[in-house]
């Protein structure tokens, strides 16, 4: 029988699911079809097929021979959603028949759907793709802010400002979550000061449905009706709103949904009143006692804590937990002190406030951190939870985070383990036999297509900075400079993430004339390129980002170090792809994982890392570089001098001469060496599907079961 669909019905259905944007070809195809749209339209094919009704596109298709490409990718995509064959059904049988449930405050799984911050997000879209690409049985909760987080604009004195645009759901791969009558899900949750409502949207990731829900409604005060509206935004009272509705309203959209889960995984802390929630089923559904309903919920959820930064763990005070979590405690049998307990190391200090994670903690029986160090650190920071133990027996292992190969590989660097590596490899990623064949790469291919990666990288950063002068009414000769900004012969070193003081972006400025000495240099120069946000509420994030921006104003500087403006998903896949080398100094022990070091690995660059989060269990010499031994001094002042001189000792004595020693064809042999060994013996230990993989074997059959985790 004769396919009926047009194209445009089949391009509709795929830019439904954001499977395609994990498909390279497909993601090509969307931009044949209009280049200059879609880099306009934020690589969105729900606003581009918008644009182009099904004449159009079969016009234009028929103009750029796309038919056989469309069709062949609709084919795909409906063999990857019917497929049976996955690692999940061998592994995770378990949980066929009751999902984990998955919460999460934030997704970063694409530009086109801008309901992320930074690493935490873009870590839980990872998950999400993973656990798609293994079909594991998996539902995931959020929230749709409807503005998102903020887009940066640097201003003329180089400080940081905010501005918010609305996120437009008709523009968006999203739809309504419909209950058994058809209608969208609704759902409330009861504070003292009334009831919150939200309704319920659903975004495909893949195979794995996300549930995300909206105050915008209008049984809401306006108040409330914002109260969605924007991440990580307002004061304490905003922040416990949002993670009432997120926890206690997630639990009852699977409930509305018909999912009963096996398992709740609550990502960071913000989602910890969902086993509160759960308690209150089992008891209400099963006559359960508090006690026994705690145990039986605690036995099936799991903990990820993600940061050793004291503020990264919410705290409320008594009056604003009673206010709005107050009517669920009533519902458990717990009077105000017993409610607050369940959020103190010590529920008899009635001083103490009440902790989101601590929570989590006393909660869960399957709890982990995010690196090996990360674990170390966690256990001795809550070691008050548990005092009766020795701190290395606590009940917090860790799984190091990883990161999805299909997002973050550049096409180029596809192709040529598309060649070499067995058949079938991207299946396989977590296996280690898999990369062994990255030896047999060419040298000279392997720096080609690296090269063509960075001279990407460079128009790119050329053009972004234009549009930023532009807007700031920079005059003709400004702009015509920008142009020339960066060397694509020169070393080229990345630096992106979130502008927290910890991670000390600024390091590399605290000996200003051996950066001017190893910038100017005619015979072996360095250039740096910037990116990221600060908190809107953190202005010491925002002085060092002032810092970098006006250092990229001031000869020598200028044209060599620079600062790309509004870092998203987008702009950190153009700089992990296309770098020389990753610089990450965060003050041990404070960065927990750090997967920004972790995407460039497999697009052959090299990490040059202090030994904390990810990198103090990946660097064996020889696969990038150290700065420093690991030592830390308690006082940060004296650790601060003592990293930034090994940060310049190591690009001096280390990392400059083994680029710039080239043999007579030009290639840095030593350099694409340890490319291949990076690759070799990281990439199959810091992804996504290991990483999910380890969640399952450690934490989701063990929890669904009911049993205790055993976590390395």
């Amino acid at each position: 029988m004769a396919d009926e669909k047009s194209l445009h019905q089949k391009l509709t259905e795929i830019s439904g699911n954001l499977w395609w944007s994990w498909q390279p070809e497909i993601s090509e195809t969307f931009r044949q079809i209009d280049p200059a749209r879609w880099s306009e339209l934020m690589h969105n094919p729900v606003l581009l097929l918008k644009e182009y009704n099904a004449d159009r596109l079969e016009e234009r298709a028929t103009e750029m021979v796309l038919h056989s490409k469309i069709h062949a990718a609709y084919r795909r995509w409906n063999e990857y959603m019917d497929s049976k064959d996955t690692w999940g059904q061998t592994h995770a049988d378990v949980l066929g028949y009751k999902p984990v449930a998955y919460f999460s405050a934030e997704f970063g799984i694409h530009e086109s759907l801008p309901i992320y911050s930074g690493g935490l997000g873009v870590l839980a879209g990872d998950h999400l793709k993973s656990a798609s690409d293994l079909g594991i049985p998996l539902v995931a909760i959020g929230l749709f802010y409807k503005e998102g987080y903020f887009s940066q604009r640097i201003d003329e004195n180089g400080w940081q400002q905010e501005t918010y645009n609305e996120n437009v759901i008709a523009d968006l791969p999203i739809r309504p979550a419909t209950g058994k009558d058809g209608k969208q899900i609704e759902v409330s949750v009861e504070t003292r000061s009334g009831a919150i409502f939200a309704r319920v949207w659903n975004v495909q990731v893949g195979r794995i449905p996300l549930y995300l829900l909206d105050t915008n409604v209008e049984k809401n005060s306006e108040e409330i009706r914002s109260l969605t509206s924007r991440l990580y935004g307002g004061d304490h009272r905003t922040r416990i709103r949002q993670e009432a509705v997120l926890g206690i309203g997630g639990v009852r959209v699977l409930d509305a949904l018909g999912i009963e889960p096996s398992v709740i995984h609550m990502n960071e802390g913000h989602s910890a009143f969902a086993a509160l929630d759960i308690i209150r089923h089992k008891m209400h559904d099963d006559g359960l006692s508090f006690h026994d309903a705690l145990r039986e919920t605690a036995a099936m959820s799991v903990f990820t804590t993600h940061t050793p930064v004291p503020a990264g763990h919410d705290r409320f005070d008594g009056g604003i937990l009673n206010e709005h979590v107050g009517p669920l405690g009533d519902q458990l049998g717990l009077n105000h002190e017993g409610l607050m307990g369940l959020g103190r190391v010590n529920p008899q200090d009635h001083g103490e406030s009440f902790c989101m994670t601590v929570l989590a903690f006393k909660l869960s029986r399957h709890a982990n951190a995010v690196s090996n160090l990360h674990g170390v650190v966690s256990r001795r920071m809550w070691s008050n939870l548990w005092p009766w133990q020795a701190e290395d027996e606590l009940p917090i292992g860790h799984i190091t985070n990883g990161i999805h190969v299909g997002t973050w590989l550049a096409s180029q660097m596809r192709a040529i383990y598309d060649r070499v590596l067995p058949e079938k490899w991207s299946l396989r990623t977590g296996e280690p036999e898999i990369w062994q064949k990255v030896e047999d790469v060419s040298p000279s291919e392997l720096w080609e297509t690296h090269q063509t990666l960075k001279h990407r990288l460079i128009v790119y950063a050329r053009t972004r900075l234009t549009k930023q002068a532009k807007r700031r009414g920079a005059s003709a000769e400004v702009i015509a400079q920008l142009s020339k900004v960066l060397d694509p012969f020169a070393l080229t070193v990345g630096f992106a993430r979130r502008f927290a003081p910890y991670k000390r972006a600024d390091l590399f400025m605290r000996d200003m004339e051996t950066l001017a000495e190893l910038i100017t240099n005619s015979k072996r120069p360095i250039q740096f390129v910037f990116a990221g946000k600060s908190h809107p509420a953190d202005d010491h994030g925002k002085a060092i980002a002032q810092r970098i921006y006006k250092l990229t104003q001031q000869e020598p500087f200028k044209g060599r170090v620079v600062f790309l403006e509004d870092y998203d998903i987008n702009l950190g896949r153009h700089l992990v792809q296309g770098v020389d080398v990753w610089l990450n100094n965060p003050r041990r022990p404070l960065e927990a994982s750090g997967t920004s070091g972790q995407k460039v690995v497999l697009n052959g660059v090299l990490n040059c890392s202090i030994l904390d989060g990810w990198w103090a269990e990946a660097f064996d010499g020889k696969n990038g570089f150290a700065i420093g031994s690991g030592r830390t001094h308690v006082n940060s002042d004296v650790q601060d001098d003592r990293d930034a001189k090994n940060l310049v000792q190591v690009l001096t004595n280390e990392v400059i001469p083994l680029y710039y020693d080239r043999d007579h064809d030009d290639l840095p042999q030593e350099w694409i060496r340890r490319m291949k060994r990076g690759v070799r013996t990281l990439g199959w230990r810091f992804n996504a599907d290991r990483m999910v993989m380890d969640y399952v074997k450690n934490t989701y059959v063990p929890a669904a079961g009911g049993l205790s985790c055993e976590m390395p």
